[in-house]
């Protein structure tokens, strides 16, 4: 058997997936309860390495509770394949405390606090 590599579409379905499941605050063997596979085949899935045939793809969408189209909401459909946000938003939106801190720094009305949340984290980052 050749070894296959995840194409661009897959990673992008599986990191929306996660990103999905951590918004719901569910775990991987919850949603794959809910499937009726292993939690390793969700990690599969998640990473890409494995594909998301339509049948699974529209149970994922009703456990969690989105359409299909919600898989593929970052790629352009212009003739190619293009993710529109840059690695490092997706790996920070589909890990936990990136989720947290989202969710927290959302949370704040007060825009001059939330520039100031940035200028914070900018000076920490140097």
């Amino acid at each position: 058997m050749a070894n296959r590599f995840p194409t661009a579409i897959d990673r992008q379905v599986g990191i929306r997936v996660r990103m999905r499941r951590l918004t719901l605050d569910m775990s991987q063997q919850k949603l794959a309860a809910a499937l009726g596979v292993t939690f390793q085949q969700v990690q599969k899935y998640e990473k890409g390495y494995n594909r998301i045939g339509a049948g699974r793809l529209h149970q994922l969408a009703e456990i969690l509770h989105v359409p299909v189209s919600f898989f593929f909401e970052d790629f352009l459909t212009a003739g190619r394949t293009q993710a529109a946000l840059p690695s490092y938003v997706t790996d920070f939106l589909t890990s936990a405390d990136g989720l947290a801190l989202t969710a927290a720094f959302m949370s704040i009305s007060d825009a001059r606090q939330r520039r100031c949340i940035v200028v914070l984290a900018e000076a920490m980052a140097r």
